[in-house]
This record gives structure tokens, sequence and C-alpha cells, in this order.
């Protein structure tokens, strides 16, 4: 009989043959959902959102991802199918301990990060607590300091989109907290049913996404409605972005009025590839082969490569 051998014990670059996925015990008592698949390099994903979950990364660009990476998807705590309630614990501090929780469970030594949109907070916070265990970081289309992102891009392409641009004082008006008047841009595009206008190129490919979250039985939601008002996430990381050792790629959409085209102003990393993208906020979905190029030089350049 073919002895097993423990998953803690298997090589850095594990095979497709081993894809498999696991609820993760974490030292505080909750499961966290990953799904382990592909080739090369170990790299951890961490979603945006807050809260949007990482099956819809696999289920749209893990084809190409795997075929270079051996990819941890990952469900972060109150998200998907990851355990996690009101009362969880949502800060950095814990959040960022987890993954190394999740590195030590599958025996990786270092790895690389990929974070979308929120997901680039996450990988600040994580990079400047644990920079040992982290070969490098591909930040697509991710905030490092959600008040500009508000202030910038968000609120005035929301007004803008929704024929109130005359009131931008909803962008700036400090005797509110940036996260309602963010809830009030929300409200706005979805009224005048504008809001794919600001991360996508074509309104279907927002429907087709948001489908995807219908694809997961007992959607855990409680994360989304935690996080953006924990003051951990509001510290505008640019200035602590010339800490980080870490190779970075940062890839940004010209049109991406989530994030902002000119987010990028500011950034201090020693070691950074920046790549300007004609893409929106989803430039899994509707830019996948630019992306996949700032990936191929980026990797090349730093001797990463698998491809």
């Amino acid at each position: 009989m073919k002895k097993l051998v423990p998953l803690f014990l298997l090589p850095l670059f594990w095979s497709q043959s081993f894809a498999q996925s696991h609820q993760v015990p974490t030292s505080d008592g909750e499961l966290l959902h990953i799904t382990v698949k592909g080739n090369g390099i170990p790299c951890l994903y961490l979603h945006g959102g807050p809260g949007s979950g990482s099956w819809w990364m696999e289920k749209f660009m893990g084809e190409e991802l795997e075929q270079h990476f051996t990819m941890i998807y990952l469900d972060q705590r109150g998200v998907a199918r990851s355990s996690g309630t009101e009362n969880s614990n949502y800060f950095m501090e814990r959040l960022v301990k987890e993954f190394e929780e999740i590195r030590e469970f599958l025996g990786i030594e270092n790895w690389l990060t990929m974070g979308h949109s929120f997901g680039g907070l996450l990988q600040m916070g994580y990079a400047l607590r644990y920079p040992e265990s982290i070969r490098g970081m591909l930040m697509i289309n991710t905030a490092l300091h959600m008040q500009e992102c508000f202030e910038t891009s968000w609120c005035p392409k929301a007004l803008e989109f929704s024929g109130k641009a005359d009131e931008l004082s909803l962008c700036t008006d400090t005797t509110s907290h940036f996260v309602d008047r963010w809830q009030q841009a929300v409200d706005l595009v979805k009224e005048e049913n504008v809001f794919w206008k600001m991360g996508y190129a074509e309104e279907e490919n927002m429907h087709i996404m948001n489908a995807t979250f219908g694809e997961i039985p007992n959607w855990n939601g409680n994360m989304g409605n935690i996080v953006m008002n924990l003051t951990d996430y509001h510290i505008n990381f640019k200035p602590l972005t010339s800490n980080v050792q870490a190779p970075v790629l940062f890839f940004y959409g010209r049109s991406d009025w989530m994030i902002g085209p000119n987010h990028f102003e500011g950034l201090a990393f020693p070691n950074m590839v920046l790549w300007g993208s004609e893409v929106g906020h989803m430039p899994f979905m509707e830019g996948r082969e630019d992306l996949m190029q700032a990936i191929r030089v980026f990797l090349e350049a730093q001797e990463l490569a698998n491809f």
C-alpha cells in the first residue's frame, strides 16, 4: 500500500494532484476555508470586499494562475465558507496572524501574497508584521488608504454617474465619518442603477460576478458587516511602504474608480514594478491578458518565473 505523506511534509512546489480544500483551525477557535490548487511558487490570495470571498477568483482566473502558482485561495474569517460570528475578532493583528497559521499548517517556508482591493490593506499589515514569510507581493487594484480612495475617486465618480456632481460636499464633509459618507455614495449609484460603472466596463460582468455569491451555500457575511468600521483599516499605509523590502507588483486600472487611477501616487516601495492598465476594478474578468503580462514581467524581473 502506498504510504501517505502528511501535508506539512510536502515540498514547497506541489503538483496539481494535491489540489484539495481544508478547514484550517486557528489558535482562537475559528475554521478557515482554503483551497490549494496549481503548480509553482505558493501564492496566498487575499480577497477584497471586505467579505467578497475567494471563490470568484478561483472560478474566473484560476486556470491561468494555477499554471504558474500553487494558489492558496482563502476565505477570510467571517466570510463565505469560513467560520466567524459578529462577535469574532476581526482586528488586523488577528487576521494577519491567521495567515501565518495557514502557512505553518501547509508547511510552506515563505510565499507570495496576491491581494485585490481591500486585500491590499491586509497585505501591508502582514508584510509589516511578518516580513520573513513573504517573497513578494502582487497588489492588484489595491487600496492603501481607504479615506483617500473614497474622497478622491469613489465619491466624486459616484456623484457624477448618479447625476449629482454638484453635491461634492458629500466627499469632503468632515462633520461625518468617511465610512458613513461612503454608504451614502453607494446608495446613490445603486438607486440610479449605475453602480457597475464604478468598477466594470460592462454591466453584464457585474451581474456575472454577483451570481457567484449564490454558488456557495450558507454564505457567511459577518466580516463585511464589521470590518469597514474598524480603525485598523483606516490607516494610511502609503508612508509605510518604504519599510517593505519584499518586491512588489502594483497593478492599477486607469478606469478603476473604486480605488482611484492615481492611487499609486505616494508609494515608496524600494523594489516595485508599477503597471497601469486600461481596465477598471476587475482585471480578473475584463483584463486578464494584461494582468498576466504584468505578473510575468514582475516574476521574471525577480527571477521567480515559472512561465
